[in-house]
């Protein structure tokens, strides 16, 4: 597959995979850069395909931004692990549902819940400016349970789907349990990684990866993620905030136009 591609679209694959690793480490969503590239790049590959090579790119910008958060952050494992943990059942069902659905049957809800997102954040300007823990340690198990079924939910749609997986996971994290856009940011990386590992476990034994453009791709995703993560860290949640608002407009920018095309003929 690789030899057959033209240099400029091999250049063209590795820009998004750097610009995706870049937007996943700090808000996530990488995936909405990456896989509508895949689309274009691979005109000729299957939806499977492109679905198992993204997450073969993102896994690897996911792990390298989740070691770096985790040594930069230190985020508390003890909700981290139960929701990666969640989130990697969650995606290995939703990727088995994968070889049955379409991309373009998702597109109208996916925007609809990117424009709630979107909308429900710039209406609570102080929301993730500040650590406010929902629960708090005086109520640990509706903690445990909301992060388990944040696990679930979200890692359901990254098995099967996936584009903008992070950043469901941040407002997730951000509205529902109250913590901060940077921690939140760091436990969604976490969690992402075990959702990517998950739906590569369903897609590898069914030959669906193509490598030398997952690897291509992920190597310029880990250089990507390094980059945002650093960043991320260094300017805090306030500008994670602004980030995470501007990246969410992107999305529905580019969602509303394929829905668009895809209504209107």
């Amino acid at each position: 597959m690789l030899e057959t591609l033209d240099p400029g679209v091999l250049t063209f694959l590795a820009l998004a995979g750097l610009a995706a690793g870049f937007v996943d480490a700090v808000v996530g969503g990488g995936g909405l850069i990456q896989l509508p590239a895949l689309l274009v790049g691979l005109p000729g590959a299957s939806p499977v395909q492109l679905l198992a090579t993204n997450k073969l790119g993102s896994i690897m910008g996911t792990a390298t931004s989740s070691i770096t958060y985790y040594r930069r952050i230190r985020p508390d494992l003890r909700t981290a692990v139960p929701l990666a943990l969640a989130a990697f059942a969650g995606s290995v069902g939703g990727a088995s549902l994968a070889f049955l659905l379409t991309r373009e049957a998702f597109n109208p809800i996916i925007l609809v819940v990117l424009v709630g997102v979107g909308l429900y954040t710039l209406a609570r300007p102080s929301m993730g400016q500040l650590q406010r823990l929902r629960f708090g340690h005086r109520r640990p198990r509706r903690h445990l349970a909301a992060t388990l079924l944040i696990g679930v939910l979200v890692g359901s749609y990254d098995g099967a789907l996936g584009p903008g997986t992070g950043s469901f996971f941040v407002f997730a994290l951000v509205s529902t349990l109250g913590y901060g856009f940077l921690e939140a940011s760091a436990k969604a990386k976490i969690a992402n990684f075990a959702t990517n590992l998950a739906a590569l476990v369903v897609f590898v034994p069914q030959g669906a990866v193509i490598w030398q453009v997952g690897l291509l791709m992920g190597a310029c995703n880990v250089l990507g993620g390094y980059l945002g993560t650093r960043v991320a860290v260094a300017r805090g949640s306030r500008f994670v905030r602004v980030f995470f608002v501007v990246v969410l407009a992107a999305f529905v920018l580019r969602i509303g136009v394929d829905t668009w095309r895809q209504l209107v003929p």
